[in-house]
């Protein structure tokens, strides 16, 4: 029998802890914490009442339409905090009405224009794990059809002279990397769900890897797309560069499903690497640490691994003591040692401040990267004993980081404590650039009831907005963040994104909501 994702939580229905297993877990959460409740357990699907379809797949359908309540309620949800605390509650007031699970493009585009002659509105779902709100089925007026991918998981061609591939966009992480490691070849794009998110849900979220410099998004790997729109076919033309106007790649990295569904993509990708070396670096401070990562940021050693974590979330994930802030440092080739490489990249540490020691290195980075794996499982948990546990990320340059990091987590601490009384928030870059970082929030705090992670996001979004920063770096726009992406952007730019969406999809039905209204 087939696995089964989880309708509520991150990850198989068999990966579920015992519920001694929770409460061991929670126990130790609270040691940490200093706050948190005994673990409940998540309503079963068996007692979630759902309202009745709206709709009827017709007979040519009838193969891929699913209106069961497993499949409208693990699709009525992304896998956000929000999104986690409804469901494991059994809140599903607006599921999908139906289910599609295409085996082929021709499929994807049959249900799309069924669903678009009913009157439905589309959802495209890849791997469902948006933490934006950007696959959730609201209450619309409408009927509502999600079209799940993940059935179109093949890498159709490889290219070993141009090192490309052609690859379906259901594919999640593991698959694609399983077939392009047959090859020898690897995408490199590891973001934390890479377990179970999709090239296709990638694309639409210009989603941002696990590796902190150079080819941090998967917007640097794209080569050309293929989407079906309401107004037909939207494919580019296959090249390594072009200056033919505006790029119809661009336009759809990032478009959330707004514009059409993402069936397929070449991809760059790269010889697997056979050389490897990490080290974590300790620094008294934050803010030496903040300089000797943007020195390597603009050393040219571009390392794979650059992540800056404060003391207190370094103490928690393992990473350090909890006394000292801590670089997790990484390089990797495919052609040459890097052991030159890391030793320049320490040199600079050094002059700022940084310390390391070989065999203790390796365990705090490797304990940090087993935390940052588990980080979506134990968010269930969090959920299960009513411990707020959200991130938010952004961007900004070196020049005004001191500052607007001051005033965010000034901002978020402050909400945090009059809205739950306890917490913390803490900080760590999670990609570098020449001109600035990405830091990426965590606040952990108790949790009475929805509203209070509604007013501690709102606090956050307006104090990265006040202070100049981007309102989300990797993680997309979606419903949640739509507030503050709407004061982001150029007024002329969104009437041009209006324009086109009219043009692409002059009903409004593909995921509507998202980016536009």
């Amino acid at each position: 029998m087939a696995r089964r994702l989880k309708h509520w939580g991150w990850g198989y229905e068999d990966e579920q802890p015992s519920h001694e297993d929770l409460r061991a877990s929670a126990d130790f959460i609270r040691a940490r914490l200093g706050f948190g409740g005994e673990p409940r357990a998540h309503v079963p699907l068996s007692e979630v009442v759902l309202p009745e379809p709206r709709l009827s797949a017709p007979r040519e359908l009838e193969e891929i339409a699913f209106t069961d309540s497993y499949e409208r309620a693990l699709h009525s949800y992304g896998r956000s905090y929000r999104d986690i605390f409804r469901a494991f509650r059994g809140q599903f007031d607006h599921p999908p009405d139906v289910v599609l699970r295409p085996r082929s493009e021709a499929e994807v585009d049959a249900g799309m224009q069924w669903a678009i002659g009913e009157g439905a509105i589309v959802i495209p779902f890849g791997g469902g794990t948006s933490v934006v709100g950007g696959v959730e089925a609201r209450a619309y007026e409408r009927p509502v059809v999600t079209i799940d991918l993940k059935a179109l998981d093949r890498v159709l061609e490889f290219d070993p002279v141009s090192h490309c591939a052609r690859i379906q966009a259901g594919a999640t992480g593991p698959r694609l990397e399983e077939q392009l490691a047959e090859h020898g070849f690897t995408l490199r794009h590891f973001p934390q769900s890479f377990e179970f998110s999709t090239l296709g849900g990638w694309i639409a979220t210009r989603a941002g890897g696990h590796f902190a410099t150079v080819y941090t998004h998967i917007d640097d790997l794209v080569e050309s797309v293929r989407a079906l729109t309401p107004a037909g076919v939207w494919q580019s033309r296959r090249l390594p560069g072009s200056g033919a106007g505006v790029s119809p790649d661009r336009m759809l990295l990032g478009s959330e499903g707004a514009l059409g569904i993402i069936t397929e993509a070449w991809v760059r990708v790269r010889p697997r690497p056979t050389h490897r070396a990490s080290s974590a670096v300790r620094f008294r401070t934050f803010g030496e640490g903040t300089a000797a990562v943007r020195a390597l940021s603009q050393s040219g050693l571009y390392p794979a691994n650059c992540r800056l974590i404060d003391a207190e979330e370094a103490g928690f994930t393992g990473a350090g003591d909890g006394s000292h802030s801590v670089l997790v440092l990484g390089f990797e080739s495919a052609t040459q040692s890097v052991d030159t490489w890391m030793k320049h990249a320490l040199d600079l540490c050094s002059d700022h401040g940084g310390a390391w020691e070989r065999r203790g290195s390796r365990d705090s980075a490797g304990n940090w990267r087993e935390a940052f794996l588990r980080a979506p499982y134990l968010r269930d948990t969090f959920v299960a004993m009513s411990v707020l546990s959200e991130t938010f990320e952004t961007a900004i340059t070196w020049d005004r980081f001191e500052a607007f990091n001051d005033h965010v987590l000034g901002a978020a601490r402050a909400a945090v404590a009059e809205v739950c009384g306890a917490g913390s928030v803490t900080c760590r870059f999670t990609h570098v650039y020449p001109d600035g970082p990405a830091p990426y929030y965590t606040i952990l705090a108790p949790l009475r009831e929805l509203e209070q992670w509604d007013a501690i996001k709102r606090a956050a979004s307006d104090a990265v907005m006040e202070a100049g920063g981007t309102i989300t770096h990797h993680h997309a726009v979606g419903r949640e963040h739509r507030p503050w992406y709407d004061r982001q952007r150029p007024d002329p730019f969104a009437a041009a994104l209006r324009a086109a969406k009219g043009a692409l999809d002059p009903t409004g039905a593909l995921n509507p909501g998202v980016l536009i209204d």
